[in-house]
């Protein structure tokens, strides 16, 4: 059947009703996702020889070989699954988010008696009790953000069992950066009205906090606990510097979300301002990509559906430089998102919500013209180093895939392999892949290199021989790469080239050792090592490539070792057998992640009893 006819086809057997639908090219790989109300009637738009498409769309048809669809009871529900499929295929023709990294957020344990304040990357997708903020842009500035609010809110770090009777504190505790629950200093009732402060704060509620504050520190005063109150007094004042900082944009008790973006060629930056309780409270800024030829109100709604699944609050209205293409369907869903409340989707035309648009859109600007220069100076860097690493080692062309390999064991134990993959100078962690060396015994790199090597190339070998019906090949293993780079010396270089020469590629491939002892290229058929000039752009592009194999080999080879450990530990908790320490590797997996669980965590592993996770806990 030729392509016409298979979609063709397709078209005939789609219902008319609400779902969303997926594009595939040849290879099966999803090109775009979407939504809509009537599956049939959107998807022939598409092929439509009258319609006005721009030439991305049209870029997209012509590649389109497949069409699957997955049929909704409503459109809200089409929505999230919209949601999910582009966040599980991430197509290229789809607007989303340039780092598909996952952001951090703050959580607090508040399914704890004695809820800690936590950074973690992973917010639970249904309610477990704890409450998280975010997401942030940078790991960095929520750190720094919680280095102050410890301050005001000296909150536990620590995994102690908090019974109230141990007899010493730790060296928080005299710093003031911990208020101490484990030997009684404040009750769970009090400790956990802090707690509660602290989410308000990161709210913008900060009025019922102080005022809460200034009577508890008058009654202490008056209760001659003057030590209490100075503490108290103390605690305002911290909290007093902050608002001080936040700007008050209206005199209104307002949550407000102001949104505004910058767009050029095929990159766009979104500017969020959070406005709490009439303050600025803070701001933070998205790339997306995905966006060359895609008109800003496409860009805009995209953004919005995406920020909004990850969003931890929302505000009762929404400034927007412009109107969304599905306004109608995104405030139902978000009015559902915020407990049935109704959501304003505003585009201001005057005033001061205007200028805020407009001081968002500037933001905005300036931050895409800061990063695309920047990224405009790292492309030439990259560059010029693959470019110096040509003429070096004498390649034919710029080696725009680099391949490195590394061996990672501690006295031939769990010892793993590591394939990272650079693309024209940058890291292509979609590329990259672990190996468990599974027939090598003992400390022997040379054997575990040529072992990763092998099983390499004979992937590709397989992947070059499959017939058209064999499942879609794996893209690390699928191309050749224009440079393979080993971690060592001759001895490392002599088994690459042994591997090549076994796979017939000693004439396709160009493979060199990166010695560290020196930092000297070893090269086949020449005796001295090319010593590049140090700081020079080849020598860091090839360190760093060789330093990112070594630190994925060593973590696999980490995530090996705890795990094999894991279970001889575990075997010495009473009450915890062969299937529950199973279900607490697959739960957990890791013995650090099991040691900083609370009793409710341990709890929520398959087969767990109150006894067995209280003897997890007091025991590891």
């Amino acid at each position: 059947m030729t392509r016409s006819k298979q979609i063709q086809k397709g078209m005939q057997n789609l219902p008319n009703r609400p779902g969303c639908y997926l594009m595939k090219d040849r290879e099966g790989a999803v090109l775009y996702v979407g939504k809509a109300i009537n599956l049939r009637a959107r998807v022939r738009s598409y092929f439509h020889a009258s319609a006005n498409h721009s030439a991305r769309t049209r870029e997209l048809v012509r590649k389109i070989a497949d069409i699957d669809w997955i049929i909704q009871k409503t459109e809200l529900e089409s929505l999230l699954l919209e949601y999910n499929l582009i966040n599980r295929y991430k197509p290229k023709y789809n607007v989303r988010w340039k780092d598909d990294k996952r952001y951090p957020y703050i959580k607090v344990h508040w399914g704890d008696p004695f809820p800690k304040v936590t950074v973690t990357r992973r917010k639970a997708q249904r309610n477990d009790d704890h409450r998280y903020f975010g997401p942030y842009t940078s790991m960095w500035a929520v750190h720094q953000s919680l280095d102050v609010l410890r301050k005001v809110f000296p909150y536990l770090t620590c995994d102690r069992v908090i019974t109230g009777a141990d007899t010493r504190a730790c060296l928080y505790r005299d710093i003031k950066l911990c208020s101490a629950p484990c030997i009684g200093a404040c009750d769970e009732q009090e400790y956990r009205g802090m707690i509660a402060d602290l989410c308000r704060f990161m709210l913008g509620r900060t009025e019922p906090i102080m005022k809460r504050l200034q009577d508890e520190m008058q009654a202490a005063a008056g209760l001659q606990r003057y030590e209490r109150a100075a503490g108290l007094r103390d605690q305002l004042l911290a909290i007093e510097r902050i608002v001080e900082k936040q700007q008050v944009i209206s005199p209104k008790d307002v949550d407000v979300d102001v949104i505004a973006f910058a767009h050029e060629a095929n990159d766009a930056c979104v500017q969020v301002f959070f406005i709490r309780s009439g303050k600025l409270i803070g701001r933070e800024y998205f790339v997306l990509e995905g966006t060359a030829d895609e008109d800003n109100e496409r860009v805009l709604t995209a953004f919005v559906k995406q920020f909004y699944h990850k969003a931890t609050f929302v505000p009762q209205e929404v400034l927007l430089p412009g109107p969304l293409a599905e306004a109608r369907i995104i405030k139902e869903w978000l009015r559902d998102r915020r407990g049935g409340r109704k959501v304003a989707l505003t585009v201001p035309r005057r005033g001061a919500k205007r200028n805020l648009v407009r001081m968002a859109t500037e933001n905005a600007s300036e931050i895409l013209g800061a990063m695309r220069a920047q990224w405009q100076a790292d492309t030439l860097k990259q560059e010029a180093a693959l470019a110096e690493l040509q003429d070096a080692l004498r390649l034919p062309e710029p080696p725009n895939r680099i391949e490195c390999f590394d061996i990672s064991n501690t006295q031939g134990t769990a010892a793993t392999g590591s394939m990272v993959v650079f693309h024209q100078g940058t890291p292509e962690k979609s590329h990259y892949r672990h190996f468990t060396i599974r027939t090598v015994a003992g400390p022997d790199d040379y054997a575990g290199m040529r072992e990763v090597l092998v099983r390499r190339f004979r992937r590709w070998q397989a992947d070059g021989e499959r017939d058209s019906a064999a499942p879609k090949p794996d893209e690390a293993f699928a191309r050749l790469p224009d440079l393979l780079l080993v971690d060592g010396g001759k001895g490392q270089l002599g088994i690459a080239l042994a591997v090549l020469r076994e796979f017939k590629l000693s004439d396709s491939v160009c493979v060199a050792a990166l010695a560290k002892q020196n930092e000297e290229l070893f090269v086949p058929g020449q005796v001295a090592p090319v010593a590049l000039p140090p700081h020079s752009p080849a020598l860091f592009l090839a360190q760093r490539i060789r330093d990112e194999a070594h630190r994925f080999a060593l973590a696999h080879h980490r995530q090996r070792r705890r795990k094999s450990g894991l279970a001889s530990r575990l075997d010495s908790v009473p009450g915890i057998g062969p299937a529950r320490r199973k279900a607490l590797l697959r739960h957990f997996g890791s013995l650090e992640h099991i040691r900083a669980a609370s009793l409710t965590e341990l709890l929520q592993a398959d087969g767990m009893t109150r006894p067995a996770a209280q003897s997890v806990k007091e025991l590891l």
